[in-house]
């Protein structure tokens, strides 16, 4: 580490220490307040009982999330005083409803250049009708529309992301918008900072925006001074400060990247190195992303231009930054990339889940790095569970946040005991946020490297389990084509361009088109011998002749042909 970024990160802490020493100095005045006003206890216990009376059943009467509700009556029940003046503080929030009116603001102008096209959400209509309802509700409470014409490559190393990532940047023509809840002035990042600095001398729009707490511990506030003098505008989310107040704890967590308005990136890994396991500090850091090409790309620059806009407002034509792609996809399915917020009083996250975990048939899979679920999704996945569903899920075997695993944990029991099933990823932290269900989803293991030009396909049109099933450490070499519902055995590889149509042991290599097994342990297996289509066809006509002459046989010699078929 370079002595610049010591010094960096030894300011950031430094910055984290002062603003939570603050925050502890707020909150011993306010106790202190309280035990000063003791000697007016009747008249304080009255009031503040009434008071905590109004207040207990207007929090239960919103519309928040139950959990929420019964954390904040249970401590004003318990210390009236104490739990009115940190709902004041904390719960109840002025600067909230002003962020809530600008955000509307800006949300709706963008919804405008944005409608859904109404034939997309009728062929889904006519393909699924849950999962078109589904899509609808996003459309509605989300603003943010379904797509076609979008392809999509997934990325099962987050390394593998962000190569692909500075090519595109690389080939940036008008703007790139990137948001990230952590940036790293270091390893992960150098190399992308200095494809940004380069494209702003071409001429290139370049915007990056990053979540003040998430960062922190990684770069110093001299971080921005480093990025305009780049020509990189530059801008933080609700920076930290010394206040104990209910904002700070509203944090940016989406990591965005979007060229052109053509391309865009999204998943589970930020900037910094410990995501692509240049540093170790929590095992094999697991994560993944996606990239995106095509129409669906919208919506993730109105994402961008959300936020970017809810820290200052500059943005007066929206439309220059939401241009017809001018790509034809190659693929056919839908795509429809979607956010959330506290802030419009909608939790589109967590009702998309439920409603997946609802409709799920077959099975349903999450994998999550932080397992906290509200009273609502937790109900949802038992019931699954009790009627049939398999519902799987994955967490990390190490922690990068030791309390919040503890609560992770705490979840296991109730969850296990109605036939959930939890599986801790042993090689260290998996940070990747994944759902898949009933199979319309390919599904790949651990530790597996998928070059470009790969398809993992279904076969058929019926529901349930359609597409591969990959093992761990499985390689697909670039263009292979594994087509069908079975599944492919750990360490198996498969050749560039090869086209698999059967299931594999563990540890086989298949080559071909269609696929066959050449090696199995590293041993070279005995040559397999091809028959042709037409050797197939000279053996069934050869057949035809025999059958016709033993009939001709038997006709001539009626009689010891039926004493044949009498002793038999």
């Amino acid at each position: 580490m370079r002595a610049e970024q010591k010094t960096d990160v030894k300011n950031s802490v430094g910055r984290m220490a002062f603003v939570i020493l603050s925050v502890l100095i707020q909150a011993g005045w306010i106790l202190l307040i309280v035990l000063r006003l003791n000697r007016y206890s009747w008249l304080i216990a009255l009031i503040s009982t009434i008071a905590a009376m109004v207040v207990v059943l207007r929090i239960y009467a919103s519309r928040e999330n139950s959990a929420y509700k019964i954390l904040w009556i249970m401590l004003i029940l318990a210390a009236p005083v104490m739990g009115l003046c940190l709902y004041l503080l904390l719960g109840h929030s002025m600067v909230l409803r002003f962020m809530t009116k600008r955000h509307g603001e800006i949300k709706g102008k963008l919804a405008d250049l944005i409608a859904q096209d109404p034939k997309v959400l009728e062929e889904m209509d006519g393909q699924d009708r849950a999962v078109a309802n589904q899509s609808r509700y996003i459309s509605n409470f989300g603003k943010y529309p379904v797509y076609r014409n979008t392809d999509v490559e997934f990325y099962g190393d987050a390394s593998d992301g962000l190569e692909a990532q500075k090519k595109a940047l690389s080939e940036a023509k008008t703007f790139i918008f990137m948001e990230y809840h952590a940036i790293e002035d270091s390893t992960s990042f150098a190399g992308i900072r200095e494809i940004l600095a380069r494209k702003v001398k071409e001429g290139v729009e370049v915007r990056l925006l990053y979540d003040d707490v998430g960062s922190v511990g990684f770069i110093s506030p001299e971080f921005i001074k480093r990025m305009e003098a780049d020509g990189i505008q530059c801008r933080v989310f609700n920076p930290m400060v010394p206040m104990l107040h209910v904002f700070m704890n509203n944090r940016d967590h989406r990591k965005i990247t979007v060229v052109d308005g053509k391309v865009g990136f999204t998943g589970g890994y930020n900037l910094a190195d410990e995501y692509f396991n240049l540093t170790s500090p929590y095992g094999h850091w697991k994560d993944t992303g996606v990239r995106l090409e095509g129409d669906a790309v919208k919506n993730l620059t109105v994402l961008f231009l959300e936020m970017w806009n809810s820290v200052k407002v500059t943005d007066t034509d929206f439309a220059r930054y939401l241009p017809d792609p001018g790509y034809t996809a190659k693929g056919r399915g839908f795509v429809q990339p979607y956010g959330d917020n506290p802030l419009d009083g909608e939790p589109v996250g967590e009702n998309v889940y439920m409603n997946v975990i609802k409709n799920a048939k077959d099975y349903v899979y999450f994998t999550t790095p932080y397992l906290i679920v509200s009273d609502e999704l937790g109900r949802e996945l038992r019931l699954a569970a009790k009627r049939g569903v398999d519902v799987r899920l994955i967490t990390p075997g190490i922690p990068d946040k030791k309390a919040v695993f503890q609560v992770t944990r705490s979840y296991y029991a109730g969850l296990v005991r109605d036939g959930v099933r939890i599986y801790e990823y042993t090689p260290g932290f998996i940070h990747a946020k994944q759902c898949v269900c009933d199979g319309e989803t390919a599904v790949v293991g651990d530790n597996c490297t998928i070059y470009q030009g790969v398809t993992l396909g279904g076969v058929g049109l019926n529901k349930g389990k359609r597409h591969p099933t990959l093992g761990n450490n499985v390689t697909v070499g670039c263009g292979a084509k594994i087509l069908g519902a079975f599944e492919v055995g750990d360490n198996c590889s498969i050749a560039a361009n090869a086209v698999l149509l059967k299931p594999l042991e563990d540890n086989v290599t298949a080559v071909g088109i269609p696929a066959r097994p050449v090696k199995k342990d590293g041993v070279r297996l005995p040559p397999q011998k091809t028959v042709h289509s037409e050797e197939i066809e000279r053996l069934n006509e050869r057949i035809a002749v025999l059958e016709r002459q033993l009939e001709e046989l038997r006709k001539q010699i009626p009689g010891k042909a039926a004493a044949g078929e009498s002793q038999a």
